[in-house]
């Protein structure tokens, strides 16, 4: 990220915002000043009231200048992270989300439960149904998820999402999604944190990644 860049935006933001806040504050005196001209005479308003407004008003001009400020730090700092990740583009991320299918078998990182005695992974389409399941081995070793029936014919292209459910002697131990590599093609900043977009239109939050490669392994 460009240092001078980022001085040089906040220091524009701060002008900015510091010049609001002296408009306003000449704003709120003239407006004292009347309220003191105009004031009962018999019953004046207490110099304490008067310095008490001034506190207040000082208080919640600083508190906008620094909101306006963090914002603008925010912004700037997820700008240079999205110029970071645009390398991710093009590589296959693993995390637990649906898998866009079309045609291409899908990499599944199942996570089964070591004391478990048997796993199975269950396959559902975009609309929730069950549309499959297939026992996996006891072990972290990634599989693959054809995409074919038991007749060999090949699921409707779309969206699936994959549970893996480790169980011993007929106890389900646990229900967890699966872990998936999907490719990566955009990298987007939205509400202040950076969003990869997977085949099919998936979004992820980078924070949800637990790994990367190459296409090519």
């Amino acid at each position: 990220m460009d240092v001078t860049a980022v001085n040089s935006a906040t220091t524009t933001q701060t002008a900015q915002a510091t010049t609001s806040a002296s408009g306003d504050f000449e704003m709120f005196l003239q407006m004292l000043t009347v309220q003191m001209q105009n004031q009962d005479p018999l019953n004046p308003v207490d110099s304490t009231d008067y310095a008490t407004q001034l506190a207040t008003f000082s208080g919640v001009e600083q508190a906008v200048m620094t909101n306006d400020l963090l914002k603008s730090l925010s912004s700037q700092l997820a700008s240079g992270g999205l110029a970071d990740m645009a390398a991710w583009v093009g590589k296959e991320a693993r995390a637990a989300t649906p898998a866009y299918f079309d045609g291409e078998p899908i990499t599944l990182a199942p996570n089964p439960a070591l004391v478990a005695d048997k796993a199975e992974v269950i396959v559902r389409n975009d609309l929730g149904v069950e549309v499959q399941r297939f026992d996996v081995p006891i072990s972290a070793e990634p599989v693959e998820w054809a995409g074919v029936d038991i007749g060999g014919y090949p699921f409707p292209e779309g969206l699936y999402s994959f549970e893996l459910v480790s169980s011993l002697e007929g106890e389900v131990l646990t229900e967890d999604p699966v872990e998936l590599y999907a490719t990566v093609t955009e990298v987007r900043a939205q509400n202040g944190e950076t969003i990869l977009i997977l085949d099919g239109g998936v979004a992820v939050a980078t924070s949800q990644v637990s790994a990367l490669r190459d296409r090519s392994l």
